[in-house]
């Protein structure tokens, strides 16, 4: 009997414990776009489908019709190709991804494509969610269905990028 009572209050008191962080918590609103500086852009840190965007697939290397056979393998995936077209500079990188604060959560999961090998150029003056997939020098393919998932789940959750703050789930 004497057993149960003991056990019976560290229960209360760990309940009491848990209710006082609860009412305390400092941090509830942490990284929200509420404590965010008025002039800061609002970033869209949703995880997009990828039928759900909108990209525009730009060969910036030697390669003739580089740019349409991505965009077709885009196409392919579900992706909204708007525009394929020739870049005036070379670029040696595998891709640039550039995006502005509507395309955070495009340009995530566009880093998987890549598998987190493309460089991220955000703008926070763009206004649209389309991103801009520059294909460079170093580019061989894009990652199969496996690699994205694994890439995926490597990389986690989309972030602000800096100077900006997430905007809030119901916008």
């Amino acid at each position: 009997m004497r057993a149960l009572v003991v056990v019976g209050m560290l229960a209360v008191v760990a309940l009491i414990f848990v209710v006082v962080a609860l009412v305390r918590d400092t941090q509830g609103t942490a990284g929200m776009a509420d404590a965010c500086p008025e002039d800061w852009p609002r970033a869209d840190v949703n995880l997009r489908e990828s039928k759900e965007v909108k990209i525009n697939v730009l060969n910036a290397t030697d390669r003739p019709g580089l740019a349409a056979s991505v965009g077709d393998n885009f196409r392919n995936r579900d992706f909204q190709v708007k525009k394929e077209a020739t870049e005036k500079k070379q670029i040696d990188d595998v891709a640039e991804l550039r995006y502005g604060p509507k395309g955070v959560g495009s340009a995530h999961l566009l880093r998987a494509y890549f598998l987190d090998n493309a460089e991220y150029v955000y703008d926070p003056k763009r206004e649209d969610d389309v991103v801009d997939v520059v294909l460079g020098n170093s580019f061989q393919q894009l990652a199969t269905t496996t690699e994205v998932n694994q890439s995926l789940g490597d990389l986690g959750a989309p972030v602000a990028p800096p100077g900006s703050c997430p905007m809030p789930v119901d916008s």
